[in-house]
């Protein structure tokens, strides 16, 4: 979808119900972003606002080929236009990033992450909101959630997992059916309370909470030190059981 769509569905009822579910599972995993900067990927402005004036610095990317808008509307713009596979950051200089329509529109999700990752803190953290495979807002296609490549809870773990993240906390958000009528709008949080006591895994977006992994590799001087002193343990040995069979004959 484009701008103008994702613009336009925010806009209405549903998208606003939408947003105030998913933000909500945000700020329960974020109470606090007091002195933290926080960066939006995607089309994550709509879930920014509730945060933008608690993080030390609040500002967004959107690629190129979704489009860019203002953010926020009466205040100076905080939103850039860039290609999603390459961010125009320095690396570990990021507290906070936020995901939304992002990875599933991607065409290049694992350059995607690894830029992410790059850019990350090493105690930093990531929330990346995916749409549900098995849930019925990926079948919407009147809806962002029903465009791009929906994803499994396992299959997003998989993907972070193998592009060096640690998921350390994951959620599901969105049990209301995607409908526009007045009665199941008003009834949401309803919806959401029952889905997440059910823990159907029926949400209409999976949330997952990851942090990057970094490792920490020896120095190629102690490894030769080390592969050394076992030749050295080794030729020792063999040569006491020489010794040995020596005295035996």
């Amino acid at each position: 979808m484009d701008i103008v769509d994702l613009q336009s569905f925010y806009s209405e009822d549903l998208g606003k119900v939408a947003c105030k579910m998913i933000t909500r599972t945000i700020g329960e995993r974020w109470p606090d972003l007091t002195g933290y900067n926080m960066l939006g990927l995607g089309f994550a402005t709509p879930y920014m606002e509730p945060f933008k004036d608690e993080a030390a610095e609040t500002f967004a990317f959107m690629p190129a080929r979704q489009g860019v808008m203002r953010w926020p509307d009466a205040e100076k713009n905080c939103v850039a236009l860039i290609d999603s596979a390459s961010l125009p950051l320095e690396n570990s200089s990021i507290d906070r990033i936020l995901v939304v329509h992002g990875i599933e529109m991607s065409h290049r999700p694992r350059d995607y992450l690894r830029e992410i990752w790059r850019v990350l803190k090493p105690d930093g953290r990531a929330i990346f909101v995916v749409p549900n495979r098995t849930g019925i807002w990926a079948r919407a296609d009147k809806t962002p959630f029903g465009h791009g490549r929906p994803f499994s809870q396992n299959q997003m773990l998989q993907l972070l997992k193998d592009n060096m993240f640690l998921p350390i906390g994951w959620s599901g958000a969105l049990y209301i059916p995607p409908s526009k009528r007045d009665f199941i709008l008003k009834s949401a949080p309803a919806f959401e309370k029952f889905g997440l006591w059910a823990r159907a895994g029926l949400g209409g977006v999976t949330i997952i909470e990851a942090t990057k992994q970094v490792y920490a590799l020896p120095p190629m001087q102690g490894l030769r030190k080390k592969k050394l002193k076992n030749i050295i343990i080794h030729q020792r040995d063999c040569g006491a059981s020489l010794r040995d069979q020596q005295d035996e004959v």
